[in-house]
C-alpha cells in the first residue's frame, strides 16, 4: 500500500505561498505597488513576481527566477 504523504520535496516553501497570497489581496485591493517606479500593479502574473521576489528576500525556499532566454537569430 503506497503512502498517501507528500515527500518533503516541495519547490515553494509554505511562508513562500504565504507572501503570494498576501501580495495578491493587496493587488485586489488595489494597494499594490510596483517597486522602483511606484505604478499600481494590476497584472496577476507581476503580482505573483513581487510575491516570490519578496519570498527570495526574506530567505524562503522558492527556486531561483528564470534568466532570460537567448534568441537565436535568423540569417539573412
Amino acid at each position: 500500500m503506497a503512502s498517501s504523504r507528500k515527500s518533503s520535496s516541495r519547490k515553494y516553501s509554505k511562508s513562500a505561498s504565504r507572501k503570494v497570497a498576501k501580495v495578491m489581496r493587496e493587488r485586489k485591493r488595489g494597494t499594490l505597488r510596483s517597486g522602483s517606479s511606484g505604478k499600481k500593479v494590476t497584472s496577476r502574473k507581476q503580482a505573483v513576481a513581487i510575491g516570490l521576489s519578496e519570498a527570495r528576500r526574506a530567505g524562503a525556499r522558492v527556486p531561483s527566477a528564470p534568466t532570460g532566454r537567448s534568441r537565436s537569430r535568423k540569417k539573412k
